[in-house]
Order: structure tokens, then sequence, then C-alpha cells
């Protein structure tokens, strides 16, 4: 198993300047993960000196930069904003590749008033393929998320609902288009994630391990005490026989110990699955 974690719960430590990136690579280390998780929002600045401090920190911890996380938005109505949006996502590529990072996470775009299904479907199809175009270039793979709501974000992800995930998906078929499978994202609709996963099962390229309170509504809790099907959802990967990454969304926001008993209940949950 290979581990990794977003730190959701970090995320306005980060942002606000208290705990650097650094800090979190310390911090990932300490907890034993193998690799670190990064948003894009950590780096407001991209410049060698601050690429080659992050790149140190990681060297000097001993530990792997996993994914970043991005908020590609290509159902935005604005053309022009569109194009900028795929110049900011071939620019995240080429900063994964300078952090060493194997993975880039995706996302549709946000569900814009006025934005139809028909059109956001082909901006999103033909965002994706330019950037898939990057992607190969720099060794990098595209990790598209059924996904919720940005940080960033004014509205839900335009590709919320499953079946126009599972649209895009496929309208991507022929491409090395990869999915970060969140397991807990449907639930906020209500849907069933284990009848998504196993339409998806076969491009899962990281797992996002994440936990709802209860079916119906966003309410992240720490990892394992909420709706999601974890076990489930373990169990049937590694009947696939699944080795790629396992990265947990901590946005739990509860300190150190979150962090600690969500890596505990993973490692436990994953080892029971391949017991069973």
């Amino acid at each position: 198993m290979k581990l990794s974690c977003l730190p959701v719960s970090l995320y306005d430590d980060v942002f606000s300047g208290k705990n650097t990136v650094a800090d979190w690579i310390r911090f990932g280390a300490e907890l034993g993960l193998d690799a670190v998780d990064f948003s894009i929002k950590f780096f407001t600045q991209r410049d060698a000196k601050t690429v080659n401090i992050i790149r140190t920190a990681l060297a000097s911890h001993s530990i792997e930069a996993c994914m970043i996380a991005c908020y590609s938005d290509f159902t935005h109505p604005d053309e022009t904003q569109r194009s900028q949006e795929l110049m900011n996502l071939k620019s995240d590529i080429v900063l994964a590749k300078e952090l060493g990072a194997r993975f880039v996470r995706i996302t549709a775009g946000q569900n814009h008033p006025g934005t139809e299904r028909e059109d956001g479907v082909q901006w999103v199809t033909d965002g994706f393929r330019y950037a898939l175009d990057e992607a190969v270039k720099h060794g990098i793979t595209l990790a598209y998320e059924n996904h919720t709501k940005g940080a960033p974000w004014q509205y839900w992800d335009f590709s919320q609902p499953s079946e126009i995930f599972l649209e895009i998906l496929d309208a991507l078929s022929d491409t090395e288009l990869g999915v970060c499978f969140d397991t807990a994202n449907p639930l906020v609709l209500k849907e069933d994630v284990l009848a998504l996963l196993e339409k998806v099962i076969d491009r899962v390229v990281v797992l996002h391990v994440f936990d709802m309170r209860e079916s119906g509504k966003f309410e992240p809790v720490r990892v394992g005490t909420g709706a999601s099907p974890i076990p489930q959802i373990f169990s049937r990967m590694r009947q696939v026989n699944y080795d790629g990454w396992l990265s947990i969304e901590e946005a739990s926001r509860q300190g150190q110990n979150g962090f600690e008993e969500a890596i505990t209940y993973v490692k436990k949950t994953w080892q029971q699955a391949s017991s069973a």
C-alpha cells in the first residue's frame, strides 16, 4: 500500500501563511506517509527558489510528492476564461513535474448559471484533451475526480451528478485520462458509491479516501467515522489487484489526532480487505 494525504484540515493555515508547504512536508513525514499531496493554492509563487525549497524539503524528509489537486474550470461561460483555465492547468502540469509529483487532480468546472449540459460537456472534453497533450509531454498523469466543490469555487461541480461525470469519461475513453476516485463525494447527491466505482474501476489511478457524516449532506468527518463504504471499496479494489495510491483527504479539522487516526484506520482497513 502506498499512502499519501491531502491536508484539507490545514488549508486555512497554509493559505494564510501561518504554516508553510515545508511544514506540511515535515508533518507528513512524521506521520509516516509515503508521499504528500498539495493543493495548487499552496503555490502563490512558482519561481525556481520556491521550487527548490520544496524539493529540498521532500528530499530531506525522504518523502515523495504524489499529487497536486487543481481546480480546472472548463465550464465557465466565457470563452476567454476557458482559454485561461487551460493555460493555468498547463502551468500546473509543469509545476507538478518540477516538484516530482506523479499526478495532477483535475476537475470539470463549476456548474455556472447559464452553462447548458451539452455545451459544458463539450468544453470540458476539449479542455481535457488539450491538457492531456501537455501532461503526456511531461510524464504526468491527469486524474479526473468525481468532485463536489473546490475550495475557491462559488458553485458545485458541473459533473457532480455521476451521469455527467461518466459522459465526460466516456468521451475520453481513447485517452490516458485516469480517475481520482473519491470514496464519499457521490453521497452528497445520495448516489451509490459502489455502483459508480464499478463503472470506472479500470481507470482509477488514485483513490481519494474521504468520508461524510451522512448521505445527502456535505459534512466531512474523520475517515472511518461516516457513511462512506470504505471497507467495501477497499475489498473491491483488492479484488482487481489495485496497487496504486491511497490518498487520505483529511478534512475533519481535529488536529494531529485527526490525521493519525485516519491513517491508522486506512492501514488497518486495507490490511483487513487484503486478508479477506
